[in-house]
């Protein structure tokens, strides 16, 4: 995302999104999200639930890799219901350790065929896209690199920026690893070292990229579309290249969603995560301002954004994207 990470203490902090059906709700059941997810979508989902269910949503809003380690360490004793990331390592941390359920069948009927776990644990919410943006003013199209390969080379000494200790771009690494092998993306990660210059954060990449104190930088996509919805101050001078051609930098991360095993309200979190994963859901992806991609089935995303089906994105198997291969790799280079 990458997205704001929040401390545990952060994590803690909880929004209650209570709107009930008419006079009385129809259920009077709460349940539990730890959403990693963007606070600001985490609460639009939760208000459209409660809307059209009447079950209350408690949101804890954190960070992937924060709340997948944290439910891991509190194991059935979690007092979550569902989890949702931005990125699917962090689901499949959860699902190795055994602490999801099995999605309702009609749940996963509701995303297309790509976007759910091979074990069918935990399901697609949402998508967003890897993009080099870069400052128009210091790159024209043909000076960009065909290719995130491209960036190891030498002449981009320097030229160029990420955020390494960010999930979303661990998550980007994860799908290089998968589509290239350990030996390729070790050796890019170690010239990443000598040629990238680090930020915190995809925002702060792409206001230095705006600010021309950096050429490029590799972000997800929403970073830009959301800065131009509002003033467009921190992407004026900002253009996004999509590597497309089935490159590992034109990966289509994807947003997941999972019922914890030890829900104490089981039915109601299944109801939230096929709400979410349906067309209420997509709905809101496709209205709101998060400039998500929409995952459902014939569900159209935001109209401003290059269609899902162009990005020709590499495939990946979602659910064997690797967080701890990756970070080990990314220690072993100096990156964090």
């Amino acid at each position: 995302m990458t997205l704001s990470f929040f401390s545990f203490r952060g994590a803690l902090l909880s929004l209650v999104v209570a709107v009930p059906l008419g006079g009385a709700a129809r259920a009077t059941e709460t349940i539990t999200v730890y959403n990693a997810q963007h606070e600001s979508l985490g609460k639009e989902w939760a208000a459209g639930f409660t809307r059209d269910t009447g079950i209350n949503v408690v949101l804890r809003n954190g960070g992937d890799t924060e709340f997948a380690n944290q439910i891991v360490q509190e194991g059935a004793a979690s007092p979550a219901d569902v989890f949702l990331t931005e990125n699917s390592p962090a689901m499949t941390l959860v699902d190795q350790a055994g602490l999801f359920a099995p999605v309702d069948p009609a749940t996963l009927a509701e995303v297309c065929e790509t976007c759910k776990a091979a074990d069918g644990h935990w399901v697609g919410v949402a998508a967003r896209s890897t993009v080099f943006a870069y400052n128009k003013t210091k790159l024209q199209p043909a000076d960009l690199p065909k290719s995130i390969m491209d960036l190891a080379e030498p002449a981009w000494k320097g030229r160029w920026a990420a955020s390494p200790t960010g999930a979303d771009f661990q998550a980007i690494v994860s799908a290089m690893l998968q589509l290239k092998g350990e030996a390729a993306t070790s050796a890019w990660l170690k010239a990443m070292k000598d040629n990238a210059v680090p930020y915190k954060g995809n925002s702060t990449c792409m206001k230095a990229v705006n600010a021309g104190q950096i050429e490029g930088a590799v972000i997800y996509h929403y970073y830009y579309f959301g800065d131009q919805a509002k003033t467009g101050e921190n992407s004026g001078n900002v253009a996004l290249h999509y590597f497309r051609n089935g490159d590992p930098g034109a990966f289509v991360s994807l947003s997941g969603g999972g019922v914890l095993a030890s829900s104490k309200h089981p039915a109601e979190a299944q109801a939230f995560l096929k709400w979410v994963a349906g067309k209420g859901g997509q709905e809101v992806l496709k209205t709101g301002t998060s400039f998500e991609y929409a995952v459902g089935v014939n569900a159209a995303s935001n109209p401003k954004l290059v269609p899902l089906a162009d990005l020709q994105a590499p495939k990946t198997e979602p659910s064997t994207l690797n967080s701890k291969a990756v970070t080990d790799l990314m220690t072993n280079a100096g990156l964090m």
